[in-house]
């Protein structure tokens, strides 16, 4: 199984919202790295069901608005 995140589209609207939105502060805010952030939004890893959980709940989506499966 396959998933395209959407995390750079979605922070870039963020950052559209709120100019004081940045990355590091969101990945302060949920407990991870900023390079683990990134290897998410860069499609280099997918998270564990805590990082996804807290990843959703601070930006209020659910899962699949974050992350989107794709056909094989």
């Amino acid at each position: 199984m396959k998933f395209k995140c959407r995390l750079k589209i979605i922070f870039a609207e963020k950052k559209m919202e709120d100019k004081n939105f940045t990355q590091g502060k969101f990945a302060d805010d949920i407990g991870i790295s900023l390079g683990a952030l990134s290897s998410l939004a860069n499609e280099h890893s997918l998270p564990s069901f805590p990082v996804a959980y807290a990843i959703c709940e601070k930006l209020g989506k659910n899962f699949n608005e974050v992350w989107v499966k794709i056909e094989d």
